[in-house]
C-alpha cells in the first residue's frame, strides 16, 4: 500500500488515518516516510502514533533522516528529532505573530484588499439604470455579495 498526502497543516489527515486503521488491522508490517516532521504535526501526536505503531508491532522508517524506530537508538534520535521540530514550528509561529502585530502597529492593513468598494459608484450607477445585481457584478468582476452589500 502506498499513500501519498500533500496537504500540509490539515487537522484531519485522511491519508495516515488509513495507514493506522491497516496497522491497526494487522495489513502492514512497516511504515516508512519521507520525514519525521511529515508524519506527526505536534511531539504529543508524534510519540502517541509511533508508540501505537510499536504496540502494534509494525515498525517505522524515516527515508531522509535514516531512523529506524525498530531500533532502540531510532526511537531516541526520533525523540529527539521530535523536539526540536516541534521547537522549530512553534518559533516560526511565533515569528509570523510578532511580524503581523508589527505590521498591524504600523499601521499595514492585513487581508485580502477591499475590491468592492473601489467600484460603489460605478455599481450604484449601473443599478439606478437598470442593472440587475448579478449583471453588475458579473460586469465588474466582483461577488454578488459585494454588490448587495453596497447596494443595501
Amino acid at each position: 500500500m502506498q499513500v501519498r498526502e500533500v496537504n500540509s497543516g490539515a487537522a484531519w489527515r485522511e491519508a495516515r488515518e488509513k495507514i493506522l486503521e491497516a496497522a491497526r488491522r494487522r495489513e502492514i508490517d512497516l511504515v516508512p516516510v519521507w520525514r519525521l516532521d511529515r508524519w506527526g504535526r505536534s511531539v504529543t501526536d508524534l510519540l502517541a502514533t509511533l508508540q501505537e505503531l510499536e504496540h502494534l508491532g509494525v515498525g517505522f522508517v524515516s527515508l531522509t533522516e535514516a531512523l529506524d524506530l525498530t531500533t532502540v537508538a531510532g526511537r531516541a534520535m526520533a525523540a529527539i528529532l521530535a523536539v526540536f521540530a516541534s521547537f522549530e514550528r512553534e518559533v516560526l509561529q511565533e515569528r509570523t505573530r510578532a511580524g503581523l502585530a508589527h505590521a498591524r502597529e504600523n499601521g499595514k492593513r492585513l487581508g485580502r484588499p477591499a475590491t468592492a468598494p473601489v467600484h460603489a459608484a460605478e455599481i450604484r450607477k449601473l443599478h439606478r439604470a437598470g442593472a440587475s445585481k448579478s449583471e453588475i457584478a458579473r460586469r465588474l468582476k466582483i461577488g454578488h455579495t459585494s454588490v448587495r452589500r453596497i447596494l443595501a
